[in-house]
Formats: structure tokens, sequence, C-alpha cells
């Protein structure tokens, strides 16, 4: 049987994971804090199979699910549990209207916001249907349930926490990790491509320390405002001047805060957060230099009472597609989404967005790879083309408006899931 006989005779009915999907989108839990998520996960991968040896609380409240079948490659695929602090604004009948405490004491609005919730039930029909199909391959495969992704925390956490040691989780070591990401690309269409697939991240908290007073008296200030302004605007000129226009890099003030609500009081300090993004490690150890260089320079320059304080809240690889293993997917997903999807794109767009999944591959050495697949009603793509507006006008990843069409996204999802193993296992059926 052809790799795509195989999905058509094993895929589960998918009625059930539109509520499963359902579920997971009106209930959605901050990183770290996936508690119910992780244990309605643990509850069906049991009802799928008690084959299943499962892991739990795994860098938080990560899982692994094992199923060994025999003689073969090992098999890890990655789906991210965390939500997003977004007010939900779909209207859905199933739109989020949950509030938390966060981590940090405050109160925030959830919402899957990142699609990660399609990531989870996706992954969940893989997995019944792997079951399914069992006696069409040999090897093993590890299903992982990712916390804290939108943290960049989640995978090494899994990482440090065991994942991987024979004396703790024992889980076994892969030869191969794959993930997917949903996209604001057609519903139905997937997506690969070799070498840089995603950008890395590095997120900085800058806090400029002056001193503070009276509106009315300047000379008696050194203003962390104006101090902070200033670096703002410099830091502007860091990709436009300083790194090639064949090169892709962006560095984001993305807030500043500073004093209350008071007008004729200027505050002590002024922080500004910093998103730095690149697709090579060259560019973004430049980038990050340059915001380190800027920002210090700006506080000696305007006469700051202490240096800067720098604080690194976030940090992402460059996620970097095998170009073997991207060789040998893309074959299966070219001859599959031809005939049984929207179509399949071998050179995609790099993301500009960021993701950890693949330090579960770089902690033992392995390769990895990361597919795109659309969730944007054909329909909606279609009138925003029409008015010239494209992808612009359409919500996309982390907006309150953001709403994944469940069919054919799902299909395509777990879909492109399989193929990925089975590329690897089918080969070693008897």
């Amino acid at each position: 049987m052809s790799l795509s006989e195989i999905l058509e005779a094993h895929r589960p009915d998918l009625s059930p994971y539109e509520t499963l999907y359902k579920h997971f989108h009106s209930n959605p839990e901050l990183s770290n804090q996936e508690k119910e998520t992780a244990s309605t996960i643990f509850a069906h991968l049991r009802k799928i199979s008690p084959d299943f040896d499962i892991r739990t609380n795994i860098g938080g409240y990560g899982i692994a699910a094992i199923l060994r079948n025999g003689p073969g490659p090992t098999v890890l695929t990655r789906a991210d549990m965390d939500a997003l602090p977004v007010e939900e604004r779909t209207g859905l009948p199933y739109a989020s209207t949950k509030r938390v405490i966060d981590t940090q004491g405050r109160e925030q609005p959830v919402m899957h916001a990142c699609g990660h919730d399609m990531h989870i039930t996706c992954h969940l029909a893989y997995a019944e249907l792997m079951i399914s199909a069992r006696e069409k391959w040999h090897g093993t495969i590890i299903l992982i349930f990712q916390p804290a992704e939108e943290r960049g925390t989640g995978a090494q956490a899994m990482v440090d926490d065991g994942l991987y040691d024979p004396d703790r989780k024992n889980v076994p070591i892969p030869d191969v990790v794959f993930s997917g990401h949903v996209v604001p690309a057609r519903a139905g269409v997937i997506g690969i491509r070799p070498g840089t697939m995603a950008s890395s991240a590095d997120n900085l908290r800058v806090t400029f320390h002056g001193r503070g007073g009276h509106a009315s008296m300047p000379e008696k200030l050194v203003d962390p405002i104006v101090m902070a302004a200033n670096a703002v605007l410099r830091l502007q000129t860091l990709v436009s001047r300083e790194i090639h226009p064949s090169e892709h890099g962006v560095v984001t003030c993305s807030s500043f805060v500073s004093g209350t609500a008071a007008e004729n009081v200027v505050a002590d300090d002024a922080t500004i957060t910093i998103d730095i993004r690149a697709n090579n490690q060259a560019t973004r150890q430049k980038l990050y230099d340059g915001v380190q260089r800027i920002v210090q320079a700006e506080s000696t320059a305007s006469n700051a009472v202490a240096p800067p304080t720098i604080v690194q809240t976030r940090t992402f690889p460059v996620t970097i597609n095998d170009t073997a293993v991207t060789t040998l997917v893309g074959e299966a997903f070219q001859h599959h989404f031809r005939y049984y999807g929207d179509g399949f794109i071998s050179n995609f767009p790099q993301l500009s967005f960021s993701e950890d999944f693949c330090n579960l591959a770089t902690a033992v050495d392995k390769p990895s790879l990361l597919f795109a697949y659309g969730c944007i009603d054909p329909d909606v793509m279609d009138q925003a083309q029409k008015k010239d507006a494209a992808v612009g006008s359409i919500p996309g990843n982390h907006s309150s408006l953001f709403a994944p069409q469940i069919f054919p996204t799902m299909r395509g999802g777990m879909d492109a899931y399989a193929l990925c193993a089975l590329a690897l296992l089918k080969s070693n059926a008897v």
C-alpha cells in the first residue's frame, strides 16, 4: 500500500475531534499552567489505546506517549499546549471567555490565539491513525505534548527534566523530530522548505535609570523618558543601516512604560521591551550585540544615574529543516497532497515567527523538520485576494480574531504528521 492508501484506510472519524478541538479552544491555559489540558490529553490517549507508555509532568505539564511496534526507526512528533494572554474577539460560539491569574499574580484573559488547540487535536488524531495502521509500519513513535512554547522554555525544560535520561523519564532517543504549525494560509495547503524554516527570537526588557522629579524643573532631572525614546529611535537603524538588504532581521520595541498618570511628575525609570528576529546565527548575534551597544551608549550619553538593567525574557533558536529529511518527507507530501489536499508547497516562505521544538532534536544531535499548514477559509482567502488585500486583511497568529477553519485544516495537519512518520517507518514494515 502507498502512504496515501494507508491514510485513507485508517484515518479516524474526525467528528469527535471537532468536539475535542472546540473543548480545547474554549478552555485555554497559559504557559506553565496547562494542567487541565494535559489531563484531557492523557485521558484521550488512554481512550485511544492502552498500549501507549505515557510519561507525565515532564518539564512542567509535559507529556510523552511512547508506542513501540517492533524494530525500526524512532520518530518523535510534537504538539504544543499553551495559550496566550489575549482576549478573544472572534464571536465564535465556542470562543474563550476564560480569565485566569498568571504567574505574576495578574488577572489575564486567555485565548488559543496561536493555534495550539489545533496542534493538539491533529496530534491526537494522528495517534489514533497510527494505532489503527500499526500492521503497516514498524518502529517506535513518540508523541510529545509540550508546555510553555510561547515562553520559549517548554522544550528545553522537558530535556532538562530528564526526557531522554535513562534514569529519569527514559524516553527513547529519536532518529528524527517533527512538528507542525498552523499559519494564515489557505486551509488544506501544506508547506515545508529545506534550511531555515522559522526565525530566531531574543526578547529583552531594558530599564533606563534616571532621576525623576517635577516636570517644571528639567535642570534637576535626568529624564528617563527622553533617554528611552532616543534609544527606541536609534534601534530602528540597526536593520536599515547595519544588516545587508538580502538578510532578514527585525528589531521591534513592543512596549514603553514610565511613570503614572500624573502629568507633572517625571519618574525615575523608563522600561522598554525589545523583540529581535533573524534567520541565521550571524545576523542574530549582530543584532543582539547592536541592541546592547545602543542602550548602553544612550544611557551613558544621557548621564544616567546607573547603567541600564537588561534582562533577557525569552529566547528561541533558528528553526532549521534538515535537508535530507525535508527531501524524504517532501516526496511523501508531494504525492499525497496533490490528490488528497489543496496543494503542497515545497519551498514555503520562511516563517517570521519562532519555535523552540527543535531543542528536542539538538539536545541529542538529531535532525528535525517543521511543516506549516494553512488554516484560513479558502473563500475568505479568495475574497481578500480579489480586493488586493491578500494576507494583510486576514487575522494571523496571535490576533484576537484568529479563527482557524476546522476542516480541512484538521485533516491536513493529521495527515502531515502521519506522512512524516510513515515516510520513515513504512519502509520497515513486513
